[in-house]
């Protein structure tokens, strides 16, 4: 076969094994991704209509909501032509444009919820200090911060890819674009694309988990200083909505992880599955989470889908 340095469409085959049942796959995930989607686009809208909500946690919530956003539209849709349209071709500047969001996506959201862990830090260990330590000069030098920081460590992954030759098969056994699923179609040492595809944003996102288990851990102490029982009630309840979301984002990314790089045992299906189910769950359940816990966005998510009630 001829050596390409740009080579024609790859084929995404979908789910291996489970190509007869792609069509009725293809129905909870579209469910899943439209409540992704109406929940994520409603907390941005009450975000920025409502002036009580102006405040860093929720922007950092809204960075979050528009974050998850891409993470799944980079793979759902596409997903869902390949199962209900057999639209299976993808180019390879498509390939690296969703594997370039999908990855950028996931280390963005990592540095969100270190961000947001800060964020409660802050108003718990410094209340009267928090809204000069969070100034909104602050905010913006933390969000474009870990989002050029995000994207630094993504780009290069591109151009790892671009330097490869292509001359074995051009079929990737996946349902969207991922480095080194792309990556192991190259004739030539992969081993650099290994390293760095692994060690650098996992490195990353176990900074970002030793931040968050650090920022929690001196929340703990400060809570069980004080005084009163429904002061510490209090005080953790502010916490609770963002340890479900940081349990639902790194749980199940780091069994994929590991699972896709030490679980040789375990099949290819379920290696996919699990892959398509970590980009859109989180997405929806993030919102229902924030909106079930945090008071603030209850009342005005009430308030928007009932107005005969909240009068």
């Amino acid at each position: 076969l001829p050596v390409s340095y740009n080579p024609g469409p790859f084929i995404l085959v979908g789910i291996p094994g489970l190509e007869h049942c792609h069509v009725w796959i293809g129905i909870p995930f579209c469910i899943i991704y439209i409540v992704a989607i109406v929940g994520n686009c409603i907390l941005l809208y009450l975000i920025t209509v409502e002036r009580s909500l102006h405040q860093p946690m929720f922007f950092f919530l809204s960075m979050l909501a528009m974050t998850d956003l891409i993470l799944s539209t980079a793979g759902v849709p596409r997903t869902l032509s390949i199962f209900w349209l057999g639209d299976r071709e993808i180019t390879f500047p498509g390939c690296l444009t969703q594997m370039f969001f999908h990855h950028y996506s996931f280390v963005l959201d990592s540095a969100i919820l270190m961000a947001m862990a800060f964020d409660r830090y802050v108003a718990i260990c410094s209340p009267l200090r928090y809204t000069t330590i969070l100034t909104p000069r602050t905010i913006i030098k933390i969000a474009g911060g870990i989002s050029f920081r995000s994207f630094c460590i993504i780009l290069p992954v591109v151009f790892l890819l671009t330097r490869l030759p292509f001359c074995r098969t051009r079929i990737i056994p996946h349902t969207y674009c991922e480095h080194i699923g792309v990556a192991r179609l190259a004739c030539a040492d992969i081993s650099i694309n290994i390293w760095y595809g692994f060690c650098v944003p996992i490195m990353t996102v176990i900074s970002d988990v030793i931040l968050i288990a650090v920022s929690y851990s001196l929340i703990l102490c400060a809570v069980f200083c004080l005084p009163s029982r429904d002061a510490r009630h209090k005080a953790l309840g502010t916490c609770g909505s963002h340890v479900c979301v940081i349990l639902m984002f790194y749980i199940p990314a780091f069994f994929s992880i590991l699972a896709h790089r030490f679980g040789h045992n375990v099949p290819r299906t379920f290696h996919i599955i699990l892959a398509n189910l970590y980009v859109v769950i989180p997405p929806a359940l993030n919102p229902v989470v924030y909106g079930v816990k945090t008071k603030q966005i209850r009342d005005k998510v009430i308030c928007l889908l009932f107005p005969q009630r909240s009068q």
